[in-house]
């Protein structure tokens, strides 16, 4: 029987990974997360209230349960936030890890870390794990510091590099792209979208079985995980409204310069998938092949 925690359970990754562990007879899942459990199926888990910035939480809760896994979804996101927060965001995305860290050098466990394609300036995308990172915003600037911590400490981990992840879940704290473009088209009202940035999104499902199955397998270092379709920004919208038959003529494309966000993005990100296909077994939906399975349980 192996034992998988997973932090951040009742977020969108959290909620896909509960989707595909809690049911594997060889698996003792525990999920935690900040406040009451949200998953809508609470069966073949035990759940955990966890404030992943509690030093002494961590490592009581840890010393308890004795994990073989941790998949670490748990952080602060949200990239304008993390400019104007910033100390709530160290908390979050670096302190948090060192905890756990701390942890796994107590009762060993193996380390899965979500990171982002925002650990890079975006000048020369797709990137693979060799490139040499250059964030442009304060989250960025976290989640690599918060890669560095892991790298150093001497542990058995995995880090994940994801970029744009949709799907549905129950009582979503967040939106995502996806959801939110297909509702605003659905109502007809304008949306303007940048078509300066280019990136490759990624199905939660699909993020999901890359996070078990680098935690199964036990694989050092970092892996790019992303979807496999390279778009812009402008070009995702155009193809959510194409899949779902909706009128495009109220989307509209504008520069990034003109949105005045408080951080700043990479303009071209992407990921070259070949670690991750030979090490992990990763094989991404198309994003169409995501927009209908979105569509499936959008209807059930």
């Amino acid at each position: 029987m192996i034992k998988i925690l997973v932090t951040g359970s009742n977020g969108l990754l959290g909620q896909k990974l509960s989707d595909q562990l809690r049911l594997n007879p060889d698996i003792q899942l525990i999920n935690t997360s900040k406040g009451a459990d949200r998953y809508p199926n609470p069966t073949g888990y035990n759940y955990h209230e966890l404030n992943i910035c509690d030093r002494n939480e961590i490592l009581v809760l840890l010393a308890n349960v004795k994990p073989d896994i941790v998949i670490h979804t748990a952080a602060m996101t949200n990239v304008d936030t993390c400019e104007q927060d910033q100390a709530g965001c160290w908390d979050l995305n670096v302190n948090a890890v060192a905890h756990l860290i701390e942890a796994s050098k107590i009762n060993p466990f193996h380390l899965v870390h979500l990171s982002t394609d925002f650990i890079y300036d975006g000048e020369n995308g797709p990137y693979d794990e060799s490139a040499a990172p250059n964030p442009l915003s304060y989250y960025g600037a976290s989640k690599l510091a918060a890669e560095k911590l892991i790298e150093t400490a001497g542990i058995s981990y995995s880090i994940i590099r994801t970029i744009i992840v949709y799907g549905v879940a129950a009582q979503m704290s967040r939106n995502n792209i996806v959801l939110w473009a297909k509702s605003v088209l659905e109502k007809g009202d304008n949306i303007s979208i940048v078509d300066d940035q280019f990136r490759m999104p990624t199905l939660a499902e699909d993020l999901a079985s890359a996070c078990i199955s680098a935690g199964l397998k036990k694989a050092q270092g970092s892996f790019n995980v992303s979807g496999k379709d390279f778009m812009s920004v402008f070009e995702m919208v155009n193809r959510i409204a194409d899949y779902y038959q909706l009128s495009k003529e109220n989307i509209k494309a504008i520069s990034s310069s003109t949105l005045n966000q408080a951080a700043k993005r990479p303009p071209r990100t992407g990921f070259v998938l070949t670690k991750a296909y030979e090490v992990l077994d990763y094989q991404p939906h198309s994003f169409e092949e995501g927009l209908a399975l979105i569509q499936k349980q959008l209807s059930n």
